[in-house]
């Protein structure tokens, strides 16, 4: 989700992409890992291509999971066709070679965790994306998957309840206030639904 996210509305009706410059990509891979587990990664045009990719692959199929309801407006009419998402996130995911390692500490559970073959940070990287996107949108908190249509927001969201339709109460309140605006401006022009006879 927070790769998703990182197209997102700006505050002034316009659409912002943190990862569409070197350095906000930078940027991003820092504020997700935090410095230290970053080692100081610090992304090129290649990683950033890598991960922006990652990216539409995973918006492509958000899009899909949503449907028959309209995705998210920021990229509708650019989305990549499903079936290249699909091989587009596989092959990222693919570029890591990993292996199951099984830790059971003498006092305790025993834990799974994947051990990388991989030595090149950017590779671990944007294969980790494209793993965690797999694990989703494999998993049960895809079928709660939603776009939400408030006006100007472009963000997916996991409904956490029955009746959420906004990825936050701001988009809630702004919906509202929106339909509010078009009953009171349609009433007053005439353009508004028939009013009923009492």
């Amino acid at each position: 989700m927070e790769l998703a996210s990182t197209i997102r509305h700006d505050g002034e009706g316009g659409v912002v992409d943190d990862l569409a410059t070197v350095r906000g990509t930078t940027r991003w891979i820092q504020q997700q890992t935090g410095p230290a587990s970053a080692g100081g990664l610090v992304a090129d045009e290649e990683l950033r291509a890598g991960i922006v990719g990652v990216r539409g692959a995973v918006r492509a199929l958000f899009a899909r999971v949503v449907s028959p309801a309209p995705p998210s407006p920021a990229d509708a009419h650019v989305l990549m066709p499903a079936a290249e998402a699909l091989d587009r996130l596989n092959a990222a995911a693919a570029r890591e070679l990993v292996a199951p390692q099984l830790d059971w500490p003498a006092e305790g559970a025993p834990a799974a965790r994947l051990l990388s073959a991989e030595d090149d940070p950017r590779v671990r990287l944007v294969a980790a994306l494209a793993r965690d996107a797999v694990d989703f949108l494999s998993g049960p908190e895809r079928e709660q998957l939603r776009a939400c249509h408030a006006p100007r927001c472009v963000r997916y969201f996991i409904k956490s309840h029955g009746r959420q339709e906004w990825c936050r109460p701001s988009c809630g309140n702004r919906a509202r206030v929106a339909r509010h605006y078009e009953r009171t401006r349609g009433a007053a022009t005439g353009e508004g639904p028939p009013r009923r006879e009492p």
